[in-house]
């Protein structure tokens, strides 16, 4: 049914329009239907930008034996209509793994580590998928130049220096040395997410225009 606009002598009377309102109504956001459906398709958008971020995370990360593009997250709010993406940690963990990196040695090769893993190498090592969101939080943000402090070690001259010698000065200074350099600033996350969330509004948009339409051609 529509309206219909009738012209009287000092007035304009309007009928018919009453479906209208109450359609409107129906579709306001304090309709806990209403809202039912809007966080449903706000679900819907925020899941197909989070899976687009995913992409670009495996597309900066070299090598992920470990899965660390899983640390991507998702949510929809509960208070208000809306989502968001996110790459921070994780209130709960997931269970250790006992990843081991693979050794490239070849039998009686010299070099190499010989040390056995500390507790800080098989902890880390340990992080698997949604765990290591802290490898992407590097990439994304950067670090400083990264060395090993010297230290005192008297037992650094026992050590074999191998056979083509190395810097002596070095040795018995420190039982580590070296730059570990540092990771460059990429803001990957910041630009992936700014423009999948604006892509997952305009298709929020989309659908709720969808639905308001439908909803009044059943009038």
């Amino acid at each position: 049914m529509s309206g219909v606009i009738c012209m009287a002598q000092d007035a304009i009377i309007v009928t018919g329009i009453e479906q209208y309102q109450e359609a409107l109504k129906k579709m306001q956001s304090d309709n806990p239907a209403t809202r039912k459906v809007l966080q449903s398709v706000i679900r819907r958008a925020i899941a197909e930008a989070r899976k687009n971020v995913v992409k670009d995370a495996r597309d900066v990360l070299d090598n992920d034996p470990r899965h660390a593009y899983k640390a991507v997250r998702n949510s929809v709010y509960k208070q208000v209509l809306g989502g968001q993406i996110n790459i921070l940690p994780s209130r709960h963990r997931g269970a250790p793994t006992d990843y081991r990196k693979q050794m490239t040695m070849t039998a009686g090769q010299r070099g190499g580590n010989r040390r056995p893993r500390s507790l800080r190498t098989m902890q880390l090592d340990s992080y698997e998928g949604a765990d290591r969101g802290f490898i992407l939080r590097f990439i994304n943000a950067g670090t400083s130049e990264r060395k090993i402090e010297f230290s005192s070690d008297s037992r650094r001259d026992l050590i074999n220096r191998g056979s083509r010698g190395g810097n002596v000065e070095k040795y018995g200074k420190t039982t580590n040395t070296g730059s570990r350099g540092a990771l460059r600033t990429r803001d990957w996350f910041g630009r992936s997410s700014a423009f999948q969330l604006d892509a997952a509004a305009n298709r929020v948009a989309e659908e709720i225009e969808a639905l308001l339409q439908q909803e009044f051609q059943m009038i």
